[in-house]
């Protein structure tokens, strides 16, 4: 008797339960092991006043079973409901978003018929850690955060998973040349890691004209790994050139726990109507299936659903007259897909699959030696109430700490103090920088707490500090534009 193996498995919002009926009818019929635990997540459990969207209970679920079948979910607009999909992968440590995006030419309708890109994706760390603040009246601010130990995990992660699926080059997209300290930690370890496989090729682009070039050019490309947001615009953009943003599914891995869902959302406005195309979520399950160990039903599913799109049957979002045969609904098109299991494509490239993955396994930093870290100076945000920066920057300046002089104010990044531009429009928060004197010499604590409270007794709002840092001698900020 076959063992079966648990998996944690939500319907979602929206048309979410519908496609999830569908995906669990094509498993069972395909002979899936499988011993489902349902849980509740989403849009009801947010509206029942919790901010999360998950009960306590679900993540006991996912702890026991380490796989988790998503589909889509609302999260409602207001009322600071967190993004459910940040949170689970955040908490269980999916770090790697795998997003295929494949052409499915002449059966699917597109521009390019030879596509066949893997988005991976950093999942924890940058714009999507979350962290926000209203620093003043006018300004917002969000921190990107990116880390070393991210960086090492997801690049070796690209690369070992294009090892494995015998693709031949791997490219990372960064904005490097503007945040040449977060975005640069990406390409630095990229570089590092890259040489490391010297039989797959390597390259790196400027993430705007990457873009551009993915949807120009998708061939040019095999493996992409990029940080979080650019990762998430670009899979949804790739997805959508390649035919459908509905036919993309996706896996989110962990060392120990891992998620496979969709590529899109719940889409309120199709549910219950036996319309929605269950393609994304059930190539979902496939990569589900290959990771759990049962590769000989990922085959079998992925095939059937391949001869499926080549005998014409199609949902409404990629129905055409020009290509397709027959526009079938939600259940039709499971059904239509169970009745091919056994048959392949016959023009489309059969799917093939191995036991063999990227597999979890403990992971441990880049031992590295210790570094020096010397503390210069510190950037204090003040709530400037609209006043004129030459004026703000003369009174500012009489006012020193054992030290530590005024050397710089800026508005929005760009430098408004000394030799102020009359056309650079200001906000009503400044950053003002306080650096030493002797530069020979380090900044201790006390003396940055001393100058704050001298700043704050004159009469001045300090939002947020920043300490400025030399980590081996090296500056660890950035000058203001115009310094």
């Amino acid at each position: 008797m076959t063992t079966k193996t648990p998996i944690t498995v939500a319907h979602g919002d929206g048309i979410g339960p519908e496609i999830m009926d569908a995906t669990l009818h094509i498993l069972k019929e395909a002979g899936a092991a499988l011993e489902i635990e349902p849980i509740e997540i989403g849009e009801k459990v947010y509206l029942r006043g919790n901010t999360a969207g998950i009960e306590d209970s679900a993540w006991e679920s996912l702890r026991r079973t380490k796989v988790f079948l998503k589909a889509p979910i609302t999260t409602p607009q207001g009322g600071g409901f967190k993004s459910l999909n940040v949170t689970t992968r955040k908490k269980l440590g999916l770090y790697a978003n795998v997003r295929p995006c494949v052409s499915y030419h002449p059966f699917v309708e597109t521009k390019h018929h030879k596509m066949d890109v893997v988005i991976v994706r950093e999942n924890e760390e940058d714009l999507y850690a979350g962290i926000e603040y209203q620093l003043s009246a006018d300004v917002m601010e969000c921190l990107k955060l990116i880390s070393r130990p991210g960086c090492e995990k997801i690049v070796r992660f690209a690369f070992e998973y294009a090892k494995i699926a015998k693709r031949k080059k791997v490219t990372c997209f960064t904005k490097d040349n503007i945040m040449k300290m977060t975005d640069g930690l990406f390409h630095k370890v990229f570089d590092e890691i890259a040489a490391e496989y010297p039989d797959i090729v390597n390259e790196h682009w400027i993430v705007d004209i990457g873009a551009a070039k993915l949807a120009d050019t998708p061939e040019a490309f095999d493996v992409i790994v990029m940080p979080n947001l650019y990762g998430d615009i670009l899979s949804d953009v790739a997805a959508q050139i390649a035919g459908s943003v509905g036919l993309a599914g996706s896996s989110n891995v962990g060392l120990q726990c891992s998620m496979f869902e969709a590529i899109h959302g719940s889409a309120p406005r199709r549910a219950g109507q036996n319309l929605a195309n269950p393609s994304g979520l059930l190539l979902g399950s496939v990569m589900m299936l290959v990771h759990i160990g049962q590769p000989e039903i990922a085959q079998l599913i992925h095939n059937a659903w391949l001869r499926t799109l080549e005998d014409g049957v199609h949902t409404y979002d990629i129905y055409t007259e020009k290509v397709s045969k027959q526009k079938v609904g939600t259940k039709e098109f499971a059904q239509a897909v169970v009745a091919r299991l056994g048959q392949y494509p016959e023009t489309l490239k059969r799917a093939v699959y191995a036991s063999a993955e990227v597999k979890r396994k403990e992971w441990t930093p880049a031992k590295r030696a210790p570094v020096k870290v010397e503390m210069i100076g510190v950037d204090l945000y003040i709530d400037s109430r609209h006043r004129s920066p030459g004026e703000f920057g003369d009174a500012l300046k009489s006012i020193t700490n054992e030290g530590l002089e005024l050397t710089m104010i800026s508005s929005r990044g760009v430098a408004i103090w000394p030799g102020f531009f009359s056309e650079t429009f200001c906000t009503d928060d400044f950053r003002c920088r306080f650096m030493l004197k002797d530069s020979k010499q380090t900044v201790s604590q006390a003396q940055v707490l001393g100058l704050m409270q001298k700043v704050t007794a004159a009469g001045y709002d300090i939002v947020k500090t920043e300490t400025l840092r030399n980590f081996d001698g090296k500056a660890g900020f950035t000058l203001a534009q115009g310094q």
